[in-house]
């Protein structure tokens, strides 16, 4: 009853309800005020540029310096995420951050600032803020229930959108008056509070039965994972696309000021600022958004509106017009990410959050860093409302990639994985004893046939996402009732990651194909260390490297779970 009342209380808060918990709330309102110091970082480093070079592509560079470093370096940070503890890795993170906004501080204070040494401390700042953000974001689910998760991703997109519907204003004013080292030293101060914020986190953790998967490894599980998972695979292409098009406006806002306003850092501020607000009023109607609509008719709806914004940005030389655009075009651009992201936090476990969000960031970031660079040349060749106006046709068609690549329908579920108990072990084993092979012996009525390949193909790429290799399934000729999963796995510790990071419902999913069997014995399963040529001690004299390592003998129920 009390986890029935709870979940009353969070759909009567809607939005907000993630900020009854202490800890979010602390570190949202501390995220707001970091978020505030990096979009007044940006006006001044727009501006500046604008100021020491006339090219419109190096000016697009500086959104494209502050945004590479997220797709260059995300799958790692995310590895990183889940590999570590998320509270010291966002700590780290903002230390790099800020002291690439310090640096940038003094150069400009010194008046040493180039456009080479802007856009290489803008990159600084930005790789700050990829490696942190795939550990805050992945936190998130430890701050909230699973209730408020939905809310919790809206509330932290309006976060940052809250800081750029006045932030950049803000940022106007203090580089028109005070100049960019100002703007620059705003952003190094706002990262405090967050860093005293998460200094103060005492964050509980489960430690693994299983030591930590090496860099390289835990970045191939990511990688994997994602091929693997059909409805992830679709939000990240979908978001790619959407960054690389509606990257234009983002990336051109300081050309909309400078040539069709003909105005100044203020008016690029006040400009950012109708961005931020319409964000704001997008992300506030998420939750009415995905109440009414369909995942593809509200990006469907996302896109079009989007596309007659920036067409409205490039014929517009009137400053309430253009606003009125960037309001438009903030709303609906911040409701499709919101929407992308909430799809991958609730398609993927706790143990690969990390490193699925960062494959999120990559696409979002990645799609608007290259193409803030192709804008750029395009408008240095043809001009900027040329530019946006092509953005606007690519962005008004791109709605036709969801007869291909349709948005899954995602809810808010339980995707904690299972932990099962040790499998039986009679053999003497380390962790790097392998590969290992796993064959699951099923009696299938003749009559269910079809109806069980159709299952196991689901659980091949269940398997395959959670580790496993050379998946296969097989038919016995002789007894057509007989059919044989069979898949490896490189190492113990491999195997033993694989079937403990099965979720809830891939369980149910393996359920569903254990439920045809129909022998009068269960399920038989099998699992044998392959031996191939050269792999044994021959010679009794030959030394075991691996004998300091051997594993206890485990016995246990064979019954186990695979």
């Amino acid at each position: 009853m009390t986890e029935q009342t709870n979940r009353q209380k969070i759909a009567a808060d809607g939005i907000t309800a993630p900020l009854r918990y202490t800890l979010f709330r602390r570190i949202w309102l501390a995220s707001l005020l970091s978020n505030l110091g990096l979009l007044i970082q940006g006006v001044g480093a727009a501006w500046a540029m604008t100021q020491m070079a006339a090219s419109a592509d190096k000016v697009a560079l500086v959104q494209t310096a502050l945004m590479l470093p997220i797709m260059l370096i995300s799958m790692p940070a995310g590895a990183i995420a889940d590999m570590y503890d998320r509270r010291i890795v966002t700590l780290i993170s903002l230390a790099i951050a800020l002291v690439g906004a310090t640096a940038l501080t003094v150069l400009a204070w010194l008046q040493l600032t180039t456009p080479e040494t802007l856009l290489v401390f803008c990159f600084v700042v930005g790789s700050g803020n990829a490696l942190f953000g795939p550990a805050w974001q992945s936190s998130v689910s430890e701050q909230v229930p699973p209730e408020a998760l939905p809310s919790a991703v809206a509330l932290n997109g309006i976060s940052y959108n809250i800081a750029r519907s006045f932030g950049p204003a803000v940022g106007g004013v203090i580089v028109a008056s005070l100049g960019a080292v100002a703007a620059f030293a705003c952003n190094a101060i706002l990262y405090l509070p967050l860093l005293v914020v998460l200094l103060l986190w005492r964050r509980n953790t489960e430690p693994s039965r299983l030591p930590r998967e090496k860099l390289n490894r835990a970045m191939v599980s990511g990688f994997r994972y994602i091929t693997n998972s059909p409805p992830i695979k679709i939000v990240l292409l979908r978001t790619l696309v959407m960054g690389l098009i509606g990257g234009a406006v983002m990336a051109l806002m300081p050309l909309v000021a400078r040539d069709l306003l003909h105005g100044g850092a203020q008016t690029y501020g006040i400009m950012l600022g109708a961005f931020g607000m319409g964000a704001v009023i997008g992300a506030l109607n998420i939750h009415e958004l995905r109440k009414r609509m369909s995942g593809e008719a509200a990006i469907r709806a996302c896109t079009i509106s989007m596309a007659f914004a920036m067409a409205a940005l490039a014929v517009s030389n009137e400053p309430v017009l253009t606003a009125a655009a960037l309001v438009l075009a903030g709303a609906v651009w911040m409701a499709a990410i919101a929407l992308f992201n909430i799809g991958v936090q609730l398609s993927a476990p706790r143990w690969v959050a990390g490193r699925s969000l960062a494959a999120f960031q990559a696409s979002i970031s990645g799609g608007i860093a290259i193409g803030a660079w192709g804008w750029g040349h395009l408008t240095d060749y043809a001009g900027v409302e040329i530019a946006l106006l092509t953005a606007a046709g690519l962005m008004l068609i791109s709605p036709v990639l969801g007869f291909w690549l349709t948005m899954p329908r995602v809810g808010a579920r339980n995707e904690d994985a299972d932990v099962l108990a040790d499998p039986e072990v009679k053999l003497s084993l380390t962790g790097r004893s392998g590969p290992l092979v796993v064959e699951i012996e099923y009696r299938v009525s003749q009559e269910n046939a079809r109806a069980f390949h159709n299952v196991m193909q689901d659980v091949q790429l269940s398997r395959q996402r959670n580790g496993a290799y050379g998946w296969s399934i097989a038919r016995d000729i002789a007894d057509p009732e007989l059919w044989t999963e069979r898949y490896h796995c490189p190492t113990w510790f491999d195997y033993l990651r694989q079937r403990n990071r099965s979720t809830q419902s891939e369980r149910a999913l393996h359920q569903q194909a254990i439920d045809f069997h129909v022998g009068p014995d269960p399920v038989r399963i099998r699992r044998m260390l392959e031996r191939p040529f050269g792999s044994v001690r021959w010679k009794e004299e030959t030394p075991d490297r691996a004998g300091a390592e051997v594993l206890p003998v485990v016995a246990s129920a064979a019954g186990s779970s695979t």
